[in-house]
């Protein structure tokens, strides 16, 4: 996926995880960050990001911050719409009869549901955007509804059901669940492997102006 109109800024603040202070070649500006999550070990004053125009003149903040460069050069895409977008991207190169995103299953709505032939796929997308030392962890914020989303996949009848991590950085191939930060994910995580879910990595490289998957990743039945 790609956007248009990107800009580099400075981060300054964040007063509140919907918005952030940058700096645009000195000109202060308030922005509309695309994550709710914290991203604590990024957003951290004077750090490096990267801006997208939201191009619609009657919002409040013209601008949406979609990326973070972190002290070790590492470029992370934090925009939480970006993973199901290029997981949609990556589903259309994977020879399915039918894609069908928000699905609702259960008491909740799914990413996806697929069909190929006979067979029929559940899966949920989560982004991961925090790394230590090279390994992906999920989530960097609590996630109830994460847990609700697991416990629904692990319960599926008739389906196959799939997690599909999309790593929003380079170099990153295997997502751990973040027990720090999330005991209660970990542990529905856990749970959900045992009953059968298949968990399953979309490496991606980034750019300021695009996410996209690197290598094909894994699906039951490929």
């Amino acid at each position: 996926m790609r956007y248009r109109n990107v800009i580099r800024a400075a981060f300054i603040d964040q007063p509140n995880r919907f918005i952030a202070h940058v700096d645009i070649g000195g000109r202060r500006e308030t922005v509309h960050v695309k994550n709710t999550g914290r991203c604590r070990e990024l957003l951290l004053s004077g750090a490096e990001v990267y801006l997208a125009g939201s191009g619609n003149p009657d919002r409040k903040t013209a601008w949406d911050l979609i990326a973070v460069r972190k002290s070790n050069g590492l470029l992370t895409n934090i925009d939480s719409q970006a993973p199901n977008a290029v997981a949609r991207e990556w589903l259309e190169t994977q020879c399915f009869d039918v894609i069908r995103p928000e699905f609702v299953y259960g008491q909740s709505r799914l990413d996806f549901m697929m069909e190929r032939g006979n067979e029929r796929f559940l899966m949920e997308v989560k982004g991961c955007t925090l790394e230590r030392n090279g390994i992906g962890y999920f989530p960097d914020a609590p996630t109830g509804r994460g847990v609700k989303h697991l416990r629904e996949l692990a319960h599926a009848a008739g389906y196959t059901p799939i997690l599909l991590f999309v790593i929003q950085m380079d170099g990153v191939t295997e997502v751990r669940g973040n027990r720090e930060t999330d005991p209660a994910f970990c542990d529905a995580l856990e749970e959900a492997e045992k009953a059968g879910v298949k968990i399953t990595f979309l490496p991606c490289h980034v750019e300021p102006d695009q996410l996209v998957a690197v290598r094909e990743g894994w699906l039951p039945g490929r």
